[in-house]
């Protein structure tokens, strides 16, 4: 191997082809003296090849490099990304490490540097973390005027990412978008380095995502994936990539290709051990196995995201919810909320909470969440957090029997989401809408809505909604009962005791108990024997 083989894997690494890169900077490495600079390029296709403790070991090469041939800049910069990585793979111990040497370093130097900039990154992420986000923005705005200072694009880039997200989370969503859009215009420029890339990619689409932007997420889904398109052989960050597609995937409706998606996302993410895509993957099948009836599929895709570190509320509550089984739906949605303080955290669990407990007869508890995503709504002047709210509202409108001042909120939901080609949430509205039309006696426009809702929950396959729906427009034979209802009915008939039932079902007996009282009521019975004849007489088994 040549001076001329490495300046071959340098130019590989420039123009993204990591697997070769890596190749040529291995075969090279034994054989001639590299440089620290050419060591963190050899780490970087690591990283890039999703081979974490690769980039690690070369990293702390360069960084002895650099030290030994007095460059302390160098070496303080190769200690900070060494512990960047580590603290984002979950290993706190050796992170916090290698962070506290690269701040030694740069104590020691007289004379300002960029590397100060750097170092203030971490402790804004931190801030984050432990939710003073105030202290993070301003934390992460020096560093930002520190990048300025020197001309540091990819310090500008990641301090723009970090100082948008804080005033995302703090309820400043047109302050934070608007740095979020320009961290992302330094990034597809071409002017930041691979991993300083990928991570700004994937943050921002998360500020979009806490943001309730879909359209900007959508927006920088497909840079994102251009970006990765264009790196065939690189790992690292795409799964987050495949994760952020999935979500776009489910919400337009398309919830074959969002499955395929996740599978993708949990398989690239396995390859580079990112846990939290993993997790985020696992979570989203769920989501959309629970929204198509596939109960036992969902069950499982929350029990891997859970493993992997992800809390699966609200969607392991919607599912209990949809299983009939109302009081653990309650019990888990108020346990999450609970123990989360976070508002901007919060929101993501209010209108699934909404939704559970005026299914358990509990407005009031209802009207409580309504409220407190109301008073976050209020602060978003764009993004769909507001629409959320004005939905969640309406349905607790309607439950209270104010179907007038339900309407007009339904509807104007309704209007959003059918811009935004979201069928699932317009269906959901559009289902709602038809409520409050037959709260008012206009069974017309009632049968018009209900309809409409009906076949587009058919066309997506959302059976668990399209039963629903048939049943409120009146064309099922059931006499009234539920899905959950049947199913007892059916073990009742049987002869099993109510034990039995909630063995089978997976229900508790008192669930059970609810269910028969309520069937018997549907059919005008009041034993177990005149409910299971009624049954075989209008053969509702």
């Amino acid at each position: 191997m040549t001076v001329a083989d490495v300046e071959r894997g340098l130019a590989l690494c420039a123009a993204g082809a990591w697997l070769d890169a890596h190749r040529a900077l291995s075969s090279a490495d034994g054989s001639v003296p590299l440089r620290g600079t050419d060591l963190e390029q050899l780490a970087t296709a690591a990283y890039m090849l999703g081979r974490l403790e690769e980039y690690v070991d070369a990293m702390e090469r360069a960084h002895r490099l650099h030290l030994d041939g007095g460059d302390t800049r160098a070496a303080a910069r190769c200690a900070f990304w060494t512990g960047m990585q580590l603290l984002l793979a979950g290993e706190p111990g050796r992170g916090t490490g290698w962070i506290g040497r690269a701040q030694r370093l740069v104590e020691a130097e007289t004379d300002p540097c960029v590397e100060q900039g750097y170092l203030r990154l971490p402790t804004a992420f931190r801030c984050q973390s432990e939710g003073d986000y105030a202290t993070g923005e301003t934390v992460a705005g020096e560093a930002a005027a520190t990048a300025q200072q020197f001309g540091d694009r990819d310090l500008f880039a990641l301090a723009l990412y970090a100082q948008g997200h804080m005033l995302v989370r703090a309820g400043r969503v047109v302050e934070g978008l608007a740095l979020l859009d320009e961290a992302m215009v330094e990034v597809t420029t071409g002017e930041v380095s691979p991993i300083a890339s990928g991570m700004v990619y994937c943050g921002v689409i998360l500020g979009c995502r806490h943001a309730f932007e879909p359209r900007r997420a959508q927006e920088w889904t497909a840079a994102l994936t251009r970006w990765c398109e264009r790196q065939p052989d690189m790992v690292a960050f795409t799964g987050r990539c495949h994760v952020h597609r999935a979500e776009l995937r489910q919400l337009e409706g398309a919830w074959a290709d969002a499955l395929e998606e996740a599978r993708r996302a949990a398989d690239r993410a396995s390859r580079g051990n990112h846990r939290s895509a993993i997790a985020e993957a696992a979570y989203l099948q769920g989501e959309v196995h629970r929204l198509r009836g596939a109960f036992l599929e969902a069950e499982d895709a929350y029990r891997r995201a859970s493993e992997s570190g992800r809390e699966p509320q609200p969607g392991s509550a919607l599912l209990r919810l949809a299983q009939g089984d109302e009081r653990a739906a309650v019990a888990a949605i108020r346990r999450v909320l609970a123990e989360t303080t976070d508002p901007a955290e919060r929101v993501a669990q209010l209108p699934a909470c909404a939704e559970i407990m005026l299914a358990a007869g509990d407005v009031d508890a209802a009207r409580g969440a309504a409220d407190e995503l109301d008073a976050v709504a209020d602060g978003h002047e764009v993004g769909v957090l507001r629409t959320i709210a004005a939905q969640t509202r309406g349905a607790v409108e309607l439950a209270a029997g104010e179907a007038e001042a339900a309407l007009p909120r339904l509807r104007r939901a309704l209007r959003v989401w059918e811009e935004m080609d979201a069928p699932y949430e317009a269906a959901r509205a559009r289902l709602r809408v038809g409520m409050g039309c037959r709260e008012l006696g206009d069974r017309e426009a009632a049968a018009r809505e209900v309809e409409a809702a009906c076949q587009a929950f058919q066309a997506l396959g959302a059976a668990p909604d399209v039963a629903r729906a048939e049943a409120l427009a009146g064309r099922d034979e059931r006499h009234g009962l539920t899905t959950r209802e049947l199913e007892v009915l059916r073990l009742v008939a049987e002869g099993r005791t109510n034990r039995a039932i909630a063995g089978e079902l997976v229900l508790s007996e008192r669930t059970v108990e609810r269910h028969i009282t309520n069937t018997f009521a549907k059919l005008g019975v009041a034993t177990r024997a005149a409910a299971t004849a009624y049954a075989y007489e209008h053969r509702l088994l």
